[in-house]
C-alpha cells in the first residue's frame, strides 16, 4: 500500500510540470492542492448525486431554505462520514469535459454547488483566480482531463480516508519544499515536528489505553503538520484512541490545506478557527475557554505584532493574570512569547484527583532564552514559567534546518505535570550536532534530522542523566560529547543589584567655572518670561530675570577664586554666605545649577552627602551586579509584580546574600561601594550555548603557515593556466 501511496503521489506531482509557462514551480501547489481536493470530493460526492438532486428538490419544495435546507440535505446524503459532504451541482469532473467551452464557468458551477464547509474552502484557496488563469493558458482543460485520468483513483474504496490524509500530506511536504523560502512561514519540517511527537508523548502511557479520549490543539496551525503527524504518532500505538484536533491559522491558503486535510480524512474540519490567534481587531482566539491535553506550535518568531498590540495591551492591562498576558509583554519586535503565554492559558489544570494536565512544545529561536533584561517582559515571562515549575526542558537544535532561516533554533517543552524525578528541574539537551547534511538544498534548508538523530535526543531525554553523552560527528568524525544537563529552576534566575560609588566632586569660583552657568537650564531660564501676552509684564519679568543673574554671578565673583574646596558642606557654607542679599531666595532648581557650574569631580576629594547624611551616588560610577539566588530562598518568589511591594517582600530573603557576594567580589576592588536596594530586580536568562561550550584552541601557527602557501602555491598556478 506504501508504494501505491508513493505512486499517486509522484503521478499527481509529476503532473503539475504542465503548469510551467503561466505557473513557476513555486506556484504549482496553489492549483494542484485544490484540484487533488477536488478529486477526492468528486469521487465521494458522485455516488450518490442523482440521489441527493432529488431529495435537494424535494426539501426545497417542503418549503426548506437556506441553513435549514443544508442541514436536512447533510443528514440524508452522509451515510458513511462523519462531517457533511455533497453537491448540488449537475456536474462532476467527467461531466466538464463534456462543454470545453465552457469549463471555467462550470467549474465554477459545481465548486460552489458543494456543501457549505467544502464550498468555503475552495473559497480561502482563491481558486477562482487559478481558474482564470489556467483558461487564459488553455490549460484548465488539460489539467481537469488529467486529473479524471484513472490512475488518481482517490475514491474511498482504493484509498481510505487515512491513506487519503498520507497522500495529501506527502503532495503539501513535496510542494511545500519546492516552493522553499515562501513555504516557510507555513510549513515546519517533518523531522522536527517527529522529534516534538517523540519527546511530548514520551512517557505518557495514559496513550496507549483502549479509548483514551485525548485533544491536540495548535495555535499557529499552518498546513496542520503538528496535528497530522500528531496524530499519526498515537494512532500507530493505538488505534482505538479517540483524538481531536484543533487549531488556528490566519493564512489563507493554509488555512485552506489543513481543513482539507480534515475533510478528506473525515474528521471535525469546524475545530480548526481562521483568523489571528492573540487577536487584531477583527478575528481573536478562536477557542475561547478551551483547554487541551497537547500543544504544539511553530509560531512566527522575530515577528513584530503591531496588528495585535491594541488587542494585547488592554487584555494585559484590564485582565492581568486573569487574562492571557499577566507576566508581562515581550518587546514589539518578537512577539512568540506570546503564543506561549497563549498556550500557557489553555492546560488543563493538573491534581492528583482532578484533571488530566497538559504538555506544550513550541519552536522558538534564540531570542526567549535571553533577551531582556532583569525585570522586562521577556524576563518576567520567563520567571513566572521557571517559578511555576513548568519548563521541563529545552533541546538546541542545528542550524540550517527550516526553509526560510539558517538559524538556531530551539525546542521548549512544558507541563504542568511533570514526574517526582523532573519537579523543580530543568533538563537542556544539546542537539546541534545532530543532523546530517541533505543531498540537495532547499532555500535555507541544508541539514535534517535522521531517524537515528531522533531516537537519540529523545532517549537522552527520556534517560534524564545529568551529563550525558552521545556521540557525534565531527568533520567525519565521531567523538563524544556531553549533550545533556540538568539544572535545579533557581539556577537560571539571578539577582540584578545596582552598586553605586560616592560622589567627590571640588569646587572653585574660578572664571570658567562661572561662565558653565550660561549651560545650566534653571539658570537661564530666570531671564525666560512665563507671560504669554501681556507684552509690557514680559519684558519687565525678563528684566528682573537678567538682573538676578547678574547678581549672582556678582555674588560668586566676589568669593577667593584662588581656593579649591574638596568638602562640599565648607563650599557650601562660603556659597551660602556670598549669596545672602536682601529678598534674594534660591529655589532648589538654581541652587543645584550653581554647584554643578562650579564643580568638578575629583576622586581625591571628599565624598559628598545629601541634606539626610547619606552619601550621593556618582552616576557615572555605577554598576550593576547580576548574583546568583541563593539555595536558601524558596521559589516561587514573591510574584505579583507590584514593584514596591514585591520588593518590601523580596529584600529580608536576599539581602544578607548580595552583601556576602558584595564583601567578596566588589568590595576588595571598591571598599567604598553599596548597594542601592531600591532598584534591586529579579531576572531569569538561559544560557544553553554557555552551558555546552567547549574550548577549542586555535591551530598552530605552522600550520595556518603551511595551508597559507598552500593556497598562495594554487593562485599562482591558477595565474600562470590563464597568462599561457
Amino acid at each position: 500500500m506504501q508504494n501505491n501511496h508513493q505512486s499517486l503521489v509522484e503521478f499527481i506531482f509529476k503532473l503539475a510540470n504542465k503548469l510551467r509557462g503561466p505557473y513557476r514551480p513555486p506556484q504549482y501547489r496553489k492549483v494542484m492542492l485544490p484540484l487533488t481536493v477536488l478529486r477526492r470530493l468528486d469521487l465521494v460526492t458522485s455516488e450518490n448525486k442523482k440521489d441527493v438532486l432529488v431529495q435537494w428538490e424535494k426539501l426545497k419544495a417542503r418549503g426548506l431554505k437556506g441553513n435549514a435546507l443544508h442541514e436536512a440535505l447533510a443528514r440524508y446524503a452522509t451515510k458513511n462520514r462523519k462531517q457533511p459532504l455533497y453537491n448540488i451541482s449537475k456536474y462532476t469532473l467527467a461531466k466538464l469535459l463534456e462543454d470545453s467551452d465552457h469549463i471555467a464557468k462550470n467549474l465554477i458551477a459545481y465548486i460552489n454547488g458543494f456543501s457549505p464547509k467544502a464550498k468555503e474552502i475552495f473559497g480561502y484557496f482563491k481558486f477562482e483566480e487559478e481558474i482564470a488563469t489556467l483558461e487564459n493558458s488553455n490549460r484548465l482543460y488539460l489539467i481537469i482531463k488529467d486529473f479524471c485520468d484513472p490512475q488518481i483513483d482517490l475514491h474511498p474504496d482504493r484509498v481510505t480516508n487515512l491513506q487519503m490524509g498520507y497522500i495529501f500530506e506527502e503532495l503539501i511536504r513535496k510542494f511545500n519544499e519546492q516552493a522553499n523560502e515562501e513555504a516557510g512561514d507555513h510549513f515546519t519540517p517533518r523531522e522536527v515536528i517527529e522529534l516534538m511527537t517523540h519527546i511530548i508523548y514520551t512517557d505518557e502511557d495514559v496513550i496507549y489505553k483502549e479509548g483514551i479520549a485525548r485533544t491536540i490543539y495548535d495555535p499557529a496551525c499552518g498546513t496542520g503538520g503538528m496535528l497530522s503527524v500528531s496524530e499519526k504518532y498515537i494512532h500507530e500505538n493505538n488505534d482505538k484512541a479517540n483524538l481531536t484536533l484543533y487549531g488556528q491559522e490566519y493564512n489563507n491558503e493554509s488555512y485552506a490545506i489543513c481543513t482539507s486535510d480534515l475533510l478528506i480524512k473525515d474528521e471535525e474540519v469546524n475545530n480548526i478557527a481562521f483568523g489571528d490567534t492573540l487577536g487584531d481587531g477583527k478575528t481573536s482566539d478562536g477557542h475561547k475557554d478551551k483547554t487541551f491535553h497537547y500543544m504544539l506550535a511553530n509560531p512566527p518568531f522575530g515577528v513584530e505584532w503591531e496588528p495585535e498590540k491594541q488587542t494585547v495591551e488592554a487584555e494585559f492591562k484590564d485582565l492581568g493574570f486573569d487574562g492571557r498576558f499577566g507576566p508581562g509583554l515581550p518587546r514589539s519586535n518578537d512577539g512568540s512569547f506570546l503564543f506561549l503565554l497563549h498556550m500557557i492559558s489553555k492546560m488543563k489544570p493538573y491534581k492528583k484527583k482532578g484533571d488530566d494536565g497538559s504538555k506544550i512544545a513550541i519552536i522558538f529561536n534564540g531570542s526567549p532564552l535571553f533577551t531582556g533584561d532583569a525585570g522586562s517582559g521577556e524576563s518576567n515571562i520567563r520567571r513566572w514559567i521557571i517559578e511555576k515549575d513548568w519548563l521541563d526542558a529545552i533541546i538546541a537544535l542545528p542550524d540550517q534546518l527550516f526553509y526560510n532561516t539558517g538559524i538556531f533554533t530551539y525546542i521548549w517543552f512544558l507541563t504542568n505535570r511533570k514526574p517526582l524525578a523532573r519537579k523543580g528541574k530543568v533538563q537542556l539537551i544539546d542537539g546541534t550536532k545532530h543532523f546530517k547534511k541533505m543531498d540537495k538544498s532547499l532555500g535555507n534548508k541544508r541539514n535534517e534530522l535522521s531517524a537515528e538523530h531522533i531516537a537519540e535526543l529523545t532517549k537522552l531525554y527520556a534517560e534524564y542523566q545529568n551529563n550525558a553523552a552521545s556521540l557525534i560527528n565531527v568533520n567525519g568524525e565521531s567523538k563524544e560529547k556531553v549533550c545533556s544537563k540538568i539544572f535545579d529552576n533557581r539556577e537560571f534566575g539571578y539577582i540584578k543589584v545596582t552598586v553605586e560609588r560616592p560622589l567627590r566632586l571640588n569646587f572653585q569660583t574660578s572664571p570658567e567655572r562661572i561662565n558653565k552657568l550660561w549651560n545650566e537650564t534653571a539658570f537661564i531660564s530666570l531671564a525666560v518670561s512665563k507671560k504669554k501676552k501681556d507684552s509690557d509684564k514680559k519684558s519687565e519679568e525678563i528684566g528682573e530675570g537678567e538682573e538676578l543673574q547678574e547678581n549672582i554671578i556678582t555674588c560668586l565673583r566676589a568669593i577667593d577664586s584662588s581656593l579649591l574646596y574638596k568638602n562640599k558642606v565648607e563650599f557650601l557654607e562660603v556659597l551660602d554666605a556670598s549669596l545672602e542679599l536682601p529678598g534674594l531666595i534660591l529655589k532648589a532648581p538654581l541652587k543645584q545649577a550653581i554647584i554643578n557650574a562650579l564643580s568638578v569631580k575629583d576622586e581625591t576629594a571628599d565624598i559628598c552627602y545629601d541634606s539626610k547624611g547619606n552619601p550621593e551616588p556618582d552616576s557615572d560610577l555605577r554598576d550593576n551586579e547580576n548574583i546568583s539566588l541563593p539555595n536558601s530562598i524558596p521559589l516561587p518568589l514573591p510574584l505579583d509584580y507590584d514593584k514596591k511591594a514585591s520588593l518590601d517582600k523580596l529584600l529580608p530573603l536576599i539581602k544578607n546574600h548580595c552583601e556576602e557576594y558584595m564583601k567578596a567580589e566588589v568590595l576588595p576592588h571598591v571598599p567604598d561601594a553599596w548597594i542601592d536596594y531600591s532598584k534591586t530586580k529579579i531576572g531569569y536568562e538561559i544560557p544553553i550555548n554557555r552551558h555546552f561550550y567547549i574550548y577549542e584552541p586555535p591551530r598552530e601557527l605552522h600550520e595556518i603557515e603551511k595551508d597559507i602557501k598552500k593556497i598562495e602555491k594554487n593562485i599562482l598556478d591558477m595565474m600562470k593556466e590563464i597568462v599561457s
